[in-house]
């Protein structure tokens, strides 16, 4: 079989010709288009080969790996939405003077969100058990404190009601996590705690039972719930 070689344009009057073997094609000035309207380009290496966009200043891709290098500005990755790429997440690097060497992110195995710290430094968990108040409310008598949804609970007593905690951290995780409770406008609804719960000196504190009252309860626990410290806080706050 005859040697085949590449058809390309030459710029210098757009005429199409072969590009002889051992040759670069330089399309400087030109782009490479599809005759069709919106029609794809596809770069399908042979073999092991692989696509790179490579220079000084630019992007080089790799197998597993993408390099993007610029020319004075850090680099940065902008990641748009869908609704007519409104809004961009974008990544970033750190300036030259904020390096000690060379960084390594590796992202997590599960499915989540990455966090990040507003203008004050500070951070929120979102979905998570860090920086979120939750409200809850009791049901037959039961208000049942989730550990997933927050470190800071609410709740107004509307009825004679006992608390219950779910999902705290396994093993020997840290679980912390406050109480602010208020009686309603009526006042004198009783509140029982879980059995779980070790006091100082061994009893429960009564609640306060004046109308809106509001008393503030703070809860530990290292031992996957086993056992929540309790601590009193502050009393008849309203």
């Amino acid at each position: 079989m005859a040697d085949r070689f590449p058809l390309v344009v030459d710029s210098s009057n757009n005429n199409i010709k072969e590009l002889p073997s051992g040759d670069n094609l330089d399309i400087t000035g030109c782009g490479i288009i599809t005759s069709s309207s919106n029609g794809n380009i596809g770069l399908t290496p042979h073999g092991t080969g692989v696509v790179r966009i490579d220079g000084t200043n630019g992007i080089d891709m790799e197998s597993g790996s993408i390099s993007i290098k610029n020319s004075g500005a850090v680099s940065n990755i902008k990641l748009y939405c869908e609704s007519s790429n409104a809004h961009y997440v974008q990544l970033q690097s750190p300036a030259h003077a904020d390096y000690a060497g060379n960084v390594t992110l590796t992202l997590p195995s599960a499915t989540g969100k990455i966090l990040g710290a507003d203008a004050n430094n500070v951070t929120t968990f979102l979905g998570g058990t860090a920086g979120k108040t939750t409200a809850v409310s009791s049901s037959g008598g039961t208000a049942t404190f989730n550990l997933q949804l927050g470190d800071s609970f609410t709740t107004t007593l509307t009825e004679n009601t006992t608390f219950a905690f779910s999902n705290p951290p396994a093993g020997t995780g840290l679980g912390a996590f406050i109480i602010k409770v208020k009686q309603d406008g009526t006042g004198g609804r009783t509140l029982a705690f879980p059995g779980t719960v070790d006091w100082a000196g061994g009893s429960a504190p009564d609640v306060s039972t004046g109308a809106n009252d509001v008393d503030i309860f703070v809860f530990v626990t290292v031992d996957a719930g086993t056992i929540y410290y309790g601590i009193t806080a502050g009393q008849d706050l309203g």
